[in-house]
């Protein structure tokens, strides 16, 4: 379990995947972060003083659970781009697409992916339902929708190999067992940065009811 900044930070460079320049761009996103928070309410002022733990390792650690071979990720409702921003600068050889509708949070990704020179970010500042569909290899989202409601807006991005990746906080096992007319892999994994949370991870097969 990851309980201070510095277990943080050491757990995201010992990934295996974070070298000197992704770390520098970390570092980069934490001081933007927090200017920006000043301007508008992207995260919550009080994670700012654990913004290791409580946005970068609790983003990166969704990795642990795609492959190297992960070429396409959707991230919903990204806001201030967790888990999506941390995911595109650990995996370089990933397209990161972020759905975010709201205009000024829009403003912000685009001004921190020029500024960090992330080139594998699609920013697309619309909403979901507005987006044509395309097949990920990966999709996440973090306090975007309840999970039935999650599902309907975007299984049309979904194959039966995509890894759904949902923190859910306290609410995952729950979320789950009330889940119904899906044929699905899921479970939940406990969260590394939060003992009482957890990630919704697993394939979405369809529809009960309907050939997948």
């Amino acid at each position: 379990m990851i309980s201070d900044e510095v277990q943080a930070r050491k757990w995201v460079a010992d990934l295996g995947i974070c070298d000197d320049k992704a770390i520098e761009r970390l570092k980069i996103l934490i001081e933007e972060l927090a200017l920006e928070n000043a301007r508008q309410n992207l995260v919550s002022a009080s994670s700012l003083s654990a913004v290791w733990q409580r946005h970068i390792a609790d983003s990166a650690q969704l990795l642990t659970h795609v492959s190297r071979e992960t070429r396409s990720w959707l991230d919903l409702g990204t806001g201030a781009g967790f888990p999506g921003l941390v995911a595109a600068i650990l995996q370089p050889y990933c397209e990161v697409h972020l759905v975010e509708s709201r205009k000024r949070r829009v403003e912000w990704l685009e001004r921190i992916t020029s500024q960090l020179e992330i080139k594998n970010i699609c920013i697309h500042g619309k909403r979901l339902e507005l987006i044509d569909s395309f097949k990920a290899d990966a999709i996440s989202a973090r306090a975007f929708a309840a999970l039935d409601k999650l599902l309907s807006l975007s299984a049309r991005f979904s194959t039966s190999s995509t890894v759904w990746l949902l923190p859910k906080g306290r609410s995952a096992q729950h979320e789950l067992d009330e889940l119904k007319g899906w044929r699905h892999t899921f479970h939940v994994e406990r969260s590394l940065t939060d003992p009482d949370a957890g990630v919704i991870v697993g394939a979405l097969l369809g529809r009960k009811g309907r050939a997948s």
